[in-house]
This record gives structure tokens, sequence and C-alpha cells, in this order.
């Protein structure tokens, strides 16, 4: 059952449609008017220019006639909306799932199959999204193995160090991931603009001694540090670092809050590199606060509440989203092993591009009862 209800003089007006409610402004829906005069066809994109449309539009008629709402605007343009679309339009991503060390998840895939298979694939990139990492078992022990499932999601990143990296100790080491020393929790590369969105790490030998990975919800302990210590938490959304990476030909530089929050209000990205943060010289009272606040969150992202602790095989890939996960690693020694894994960075458009496209394309598949 749908009831269409007039409001504020006709300029907005509220649906109620199939258990959902929505109250939609008269200039935002004609603005998205789903025909061919209004957004092109084929791409979506708008024809009009949004800005010249009279700021008092108003509804002149609103009907519903299976399942459409066909709607007249005082500029003389009409139009029909599917109204299961419309809805759907104020769809986000599905949310989310925080965790700590006890309700971890163990998210997994499998390289050959989400290499060939769409609906593999689709369920990969939804464990991705959901929990911050995947476990992706079967992947060619080869120094640029990871490369055919990179291909097929998005370009892989490249940055000063190249494409895929090695991971592991070697003399002169230009980057403390290159030693056998323990990583704190940690994201990767907040100096860059943009920072890489996610972290594919390819282990093709770990049988040295230590070693292992360890990963922190970073919105879990935003979320944590919200609850406990709301000032803390206020501190690190304002204050913004500045971070900071030099070599003889490399100077980057950013900046950020160490918990970023969307227009809701919402954690959206979280930054911490011990290694390369460099706090602005602040009021004296200021600073003190921030480096409390500071040490709050270290405290989560380190405790053994969060971490989370994993070794991985040879085959075997972790991908992390950069945003969300602190990963570090413990200590190892060279004298009981090899330790060597590959990296490479992979952006966030082209990845969520990935998954909401095969999304719909699957869900379209199965209406149409054809197999996947």
């Amino acid at each position: 059952m749908t009831h269409v209800t007039p409001l504020a003089n006709r300029r907005r007006l509220a649906i109620e449609h199939h258990g959902q409610r929505g109250e939609f402004a008269a200039l935002w829906l004609r603005e998205r008017s789903p025909d061919a005069k209004t957004l092109d066809p084929r791409t979506g994109q708008r024809l009009i220019e949004a800005a010249e449309l009279p700021l008092d539009l108003s509804i002149e008629s609103a009907e519903v006639a299976e399942d459409q709402l066909r709607l007249c605007f005082s500029d003389g343009h009409c139009t029909a909306f599917d109204l299961a679309a419309l809805f759907d339009d104020q769809a986000s991503d599905p949310p989310r799932k925080l965790w700590d060390a006890a309700g971890a998840p163990r998210p997994e895939a499998d390289f050959s199959a989400a290499l060939e298979d769409d609906q593999a694939l689709s369920e990969m990139l939804e464990a991705l999204h959901r929990d911050g990492f995947v476990i992706v078992s079967g992947v060619p022990i080869e120094t640029d193995g990871m490369q055919p499932l990179i291909d097929r999601i998005g370009p892989l990143r490249r940055t000063n160090w190249g494409g895929i990296a090695d991971v592991k100790s070697v003399a002169d080491a230009y980057d403390l991931t290159m030693t056998q020393r323990g990583l704190e929790p940690h994201t990767d590369n907040p100096y860059r603009d943009p920072i890489p969105g996610y972290i594919w790490l390819h282990c093709l030998t770990n049988a040295a001694e230590g070693g292992d990975s360890t990963l922190a919800d970073g919105f879990m302990a935003a979320r944590l540090l919200r609850e406990r210590d709301p000032a803390a938490y206020a501190c690190l959304t304002r204050v913004t670092p500045g971070f900071r990476y030099r070599d003889a030909d490399t100077h980057l530089e950013s900046e950020g809050p160490l918990i970023e929050l969307d227009s809701h209000g919402e954690p959206v990205r979280v930054r911490y590199s011990n290694r390369t943060e460099r706090v602005p010289a602040l009021p004296a009272e200021e600073l003190e606060t921030f480096y409390a606040a500071r040490r709050a969150f270290y405290q989560l992202i380190t405790g053994q509440e969060l971490t989370l602790q994993l070794k991985l095989d040879p085959g075997q890939m972790l991908i992390m989203d950069n945003y969300r996960l602190l990963h570090g690693r413990r200590a190892f020694q060279l004298a009981d092993g090899v330790r060597h894994l590959r990296q490479g960075y992979v952006d966030r458009d082209s990845t969520a591009s990935r998954r909401r496209v095969l999304r719909k394309q699957l869900a379209t598949s199965q209406a149409q009862g054809v197999p996947a």
C-alpha cells in the first residue's frame, strides 16, 4: 500500500510505500526526474542545470499507479518514478560489523574461485566491506601472484616504491617494514593524498620465528573511546596532525585527524602512524589534551581486547581496509627461517565500484532466474 501526502505548500512530499517512509523535496525530485529530458538514459548524468530550477518549485500533482509515482511540477515538467527505485536510491551500503578480539570473524575466500566466478568475487568483496579484511587462500606462490585478482577489481595503485613491492628484511632498509623489528599497529601511508584504500599482503614464505600479523578494528576502537572517554574521542576527531615521509627521492606530506568523521558524525577513516606523525606546535593545553587522548586510543588498539593475531601461510593473502583496520607484526628472527611477503595497494573507488556493480548484476540475474 502506498500513501502520498503533500507538505509545506506542496514543496515537499511524504511517501509511505510497503513499510518504508520518506520525505522528499520537490526540487530534489525534479532534478532527479528519471526521464530522457532530465537524465541521460545511458549514463544517468543530469542534462539540465539544476541551479537554474525555481527555488519555489512545487508539486502540482502526485498520483500512484502500478508502483509508479507520477508527478507534475510547477515548472510544467512531468515525470514518473519507479517507487522501489526511488527508495532504493536512498539505500546505503550494507552496515559494517565491528569486532573485538573475542568476536573477530575469519572471512575467507579462494583465489581461483574469486578469479573465475562473479559470485565468489562478490562474496569476497562484501566480506571485505563488512569485516574490514579477508584471507584469500590458493594464491600462486609467485612474485606477482596476486596481480590477476587485482585486475578483476581495479588498477594496482603505484607509489614511489613501484607496484607490488617486497616486505622482507633487507640491508640498508629504506622503510621499517623491511627490517626484523616488530611494528606497532598502524595504518599505511597517511602522508599520501589520497591514502591507499586497501592493502594486499601476499605470503610467499613465512618460516621465520615470529613475524605474526596483528589486526585491530579501528572503528571499534573509536566506538569504545567514544563510550569510555568522550572528551578524548572529541579531541581526536578535532586535532589534525601532519604525516610525512621523506627519502632521497621522495617528499610526501598530508594531514588529518586520527579519527575522521563523515557527514553523519560517524567514523569514516582512522589514521595512526607513530613513525610518520608530526603533531603541530599547538598551545600547551591543547597538546596535553591531545597526547592524553592519543594514549587512550593507543592503549585500545594495542590491548588484548581488540588485537587479533594471525600468521599467513605460503599462498595466503590478507586484504585489509586501510581506512579502518590497524595492522602490525611481531618481531622475527632471520636465523630461524625466511619471511618474504609481497604487498600492493588498490584504491577504494575501484573496489567499491566493483562490489556494487557485482551486487546489482547478481541480484538482477537472480530476479530473472538466470544462474549466477
